[in-house]
């Protein structure tokens, strides 16, 4: 099996789990063991590049938070061991690519729109103390739609005091190709103000999809309205840790989307450096990343 097969294989799936799941990560660049907090595959997103597949019905279950909390011990154990590079998925792994690198919140949906969200936090954060893991992140994979709600506040201070971050979406620069890419009835304004006020309190990183939409890649004018997105969260005196460029690597929900090439995805990465003088990661379609800091020089 090749790396890019292995970055590729993100099955919420392994063994007979139901909610916890490892897996080769091109953007920890190491083992990250995720929790589905969406079984029940809902999510207020209806992403045209999602690669959820939602063709088949849900299970309809709800989170348990003991069974969460017993498979993401076994999981932990598994990986630290080493155990984990003896099962057939894992055994290709390169070297420098065997460690545990973070505990993700995600989902088949939006992972803040579980009911037990504080809760499964909470868990997670147990388990990292308990194997004195301070060198491996939490980390909430978040659309930042829900980030308001008092409940999620309450999941993200349990995560603030245990080292955790905040990976938030941010897929378009204007409201007309946020609802062409997100199909959602949450306002673009709500996501905005979301994430300004996340960052006040804490950096955040910022994930965004790009992709070629009917064959062609976001407009100049889309681009440019991405980066002054950014640059008001900055003025706003939020906290941008690290911008992650994405595009397509598995295949997407929408056969008319397609991944941006290299050529295109470094330009748009070159022109977020030097609009915004944030640190800037591009992931690519296959397992190739790229991350600088300050702006190239001209």
């Amino acid at each position: 099996m090749s790396t890019h097969q292995l970055h590729a294989d993100h099955a919420r799936l392994f063994e007979t789990n139901r909610f916890v799941y490892p897996v080769l990560s091109r953007r920890s660049g190491g083992i990250s063991v995720g929790v589905n907090l969406n079984p029940d595959k809902v999510c207020n997103f209806d992403c045209i590049y999602c690669q959820v597949d939602r063709t088949e019905p849900a299970k309809g279950e709800s989170v348990e938070i003991d069974r969460l909390a017993a498979e993401l011990d076994a999981m932990v154990r598994l990986v630290t061991s080493g155990r984990i590079y003896e099962e057939t998925g894992f055994r290709h792994a390169p070297p420098d690519l065997r460690r545990l690198n973070d505990i993700a919140l995600s989902g088949d949906g939006e992972p803040t729109a579980c009911d037990k969200f504080e809760e499964a936090v909470a868990a997670c954060a147990d388990v990292r103390r308990r194997y004195g893991l301070e060198e491996v992140q939490l980390v909430l994979l978040t659309n930042a739609s829900l980030l308001d709600r008092d409940w999620v506040r309450r999941g993200l201070e349990i995560l603030d005091a245990n080292g955790g971050k905040i990976w938030a979406k941010l897929d378009a620069g204007t409201d007309d190709y946020y609802r062409l890419v997100v199909r959602s009835p949450v306002p673009f304004q709500r996501i905005l103000d979301n994430l300004r006020a996340a960052a006040r309190i804490r950096p955040i990183v910022i994930q965004s999809l790009f992709m070629r939409i009917g064959g062609q890649p976001p407009p100049p004018a889309e681009q440019r309205a991405f980066c002054a997105r950014l640059g008001e969260i900055v003025a706003a005196a939020g906290r941008i840790e690290l911008v992650q460029l994405v595009t397509i690597a598995r295949p997407p929900a929408e056969s008319w989307v397609a991944p941006l090439s290299d050529g295109e995805l470094d330009a748009m990465a070159d022109l977020v450096r030097r609009e915004t003088q944030l640190p800037v990661a591009a992931f690519y379609g296959a397992a190739r990343v790229v991350q600088q800091g300050s702006p190239c020089p001209d």
